[in-house]
């Protein structure tokens, strides 16, 4: 038996017990201010519960959704600000479910880092909080995983899991998308949580820091500037699908921008004509595309360059369902419609030019 006084403990090889039980104190606060019908707000358990029929469903379909922040992450610790990517890591998930038709009913996040900081574990949490409560979901538990060896001082990685629900039978897309229907475009916040790979490479090119104001952007800082949280789309939405009851589809546009995201919504025979000349892209994308000398076409493929999820509407509704969305504070842009396809022709057809 090893001598006590000369023994190891855990702590001594990398994982404090002790911080781990401050940061949840830290954080129950944030969690209770998530609760809703169907969640509690505590955490401490072995598991989170949901109670459905609490929730006011009757016949509901699940749908399940994944996500993490990518490389969006290492400008958040390189600049020192942690308190934004949880609201990322929540809007990737649950802008998926929404575009499903569903309502995110609860969330659970998964939190790995080398060294646990409680104050920045918190800072994170707060965000995840936050983003919560912008999407209307539960945050009700997750897993903070200290791996003293895995990550270099001060990285972390974090990834989220998001579970919502339809009443059975309307579920999105609908099996009535037809030629003619038209394409409305709801603005984006900026970059989003995808691309940053890219984005980080131009910042290096440029030469700048990320402490020294933002070149599109006076009043911000360039990593507070780049950090500028993901939109959650889902209490605009959910409002517009049941006021109207005319949102035949939405697309989520995230990585791969409109040519790989747009038809994984659209059925066989169908593409999207998209008029370029309508978008207006926040400045932070033309000087992206300017500084790194990146071409349009790229840009498309990369970003969603202003335009962070698209609607589906038949043309004799398109009009109401507009008026819905931007009542709810939405921006929205008349961006195209939907074509015949031709056979083994593109899912996206672009017309005009991006003003980049």
């Amino acid at each position: 038996m090893a001598d006590p006084k000369n023994g190891l403990t855990y702590a001594q090889a990398g994982v404090d017990i002790d911080a781990g039980n401050e940061m949840v104190n830290r954080i129950k606060p944030l969690v209770r201010s998530t609760r809703r019908p169907g969640a509690d707000g505590e955490i401490g358990g072995f598991g989170g519960l949901f109670d459905l029929k609490a929730a006011g469903f009757s016949d509901p379909v699940l749908v399940a959704a994944n996500d993490g922040v990518g490389t969006k992450l290492k400008v958040a610790i390189e600049a020192g600000i942690h308190d934004t990517v949880g609201i990322d890591l929540v809007a990737m998930c649950v802008n998926d479910l929404v575009v499903q038709g569903a309502e995110p009913l609860f969330f659970l996040d998964y939190f790995a880092t080398g060294k646990l900081d409680p104050e920045q574990g918190a800072a994170i949490v707060s965000g995840i909080a936050q983003g919560c409560l912008q999407a209307g979901c539960a945050l009700i538990g997750g897993e903070t995983a200290e791996m003293p060896g895995m990550y270099r001082d001060g990285d972390y990685d974090l990834a989220g899991f998001a579970v919502g629900a339809a009443e059975r039978g309307q579920l999105l897309p609908s099996g009535t998308l037809a030629e003619g229907d038209v394409l409305l475009g709801l603005a984006s916040s900026g970059v989003h949580s995808n691309g940053y790979s890219l984005v980080r490479r131009i910042v290096e090119m440029s030469g700048l820091d990320y402490a020294a104001p933002a070149p599109f952007d006076a009043s911000a800082s360039l990593g507070a500037a780049l950090l500028e949280p993901t939109r959650i789309y889902v209490k605009s939405l959910l409002a517009a699908i049941c006021e109207t009851g005319a949102i035949r589809a939405l697309a989520h546009i995230t990585g791969g921008g409109f040519p790989e995201n747009l038809p994984r919504v659209l059925p066989e025979g169908l593409a999207a004509e998209i008029d370029l000349g309508a978008i207006q892209p926040p400045a932070v994308f033309s000087w992206l595309a300017q500084t790194g000398g990146v071409a349009a076409e790229e840009m498309l493929r990369t970003f969603n360059c202003g335009v962070g999820m698209i609607v589906v509407a038949a043309q004799d509704n398109v009009d109401e369902v507009q008026s819905a969305l931007e009542a709810q504070g939405e921006s929205v842009i008349r961006l195209g419609k939907l074509a015949k396809r031709a056979d083994n022709g593109p899912g996206v057809i672009y017309q005009g030019t991006l003003a980049l």
